[in-house]
């Protein structure tokens, strides 16, 4: 969930080839954007966006529009 401005929860743990689903509660934009591992790029107020894990390993991101919202993302 994207909601009060924040990634709740901050940090996830899931296994190779899950998918996540990021919902934002908020009604204004966010992004989930993890430098050189993945970009939502704008996920509208009310809107959703997935992303399959590839890659092994841990992944901060962070909101490009509210740099203070981060998370972290780590792939087993």
């Amino acid at each position: 969930m994207i909601d009060g401005v924040k990634y709740d929860p901050e940090a996830l743990t899931i296994t190779r080839g899950d998918t996540v689903v990021w919902i934002n509660k908020d009604p204004f934009p966010h992004t989930v954007t993890s430098k050189g591992a993945f970009d939502s790029h704008s996920i509208a107020a009310g809107k959703s966006w997935k992303y399959t894990a590839r890659k092994t390993g841990e992944f901060t991101y962070i909101c490009t529009f509210h740099p203070n919202m981060k998370g972290t993302l780590i792939v087993k």
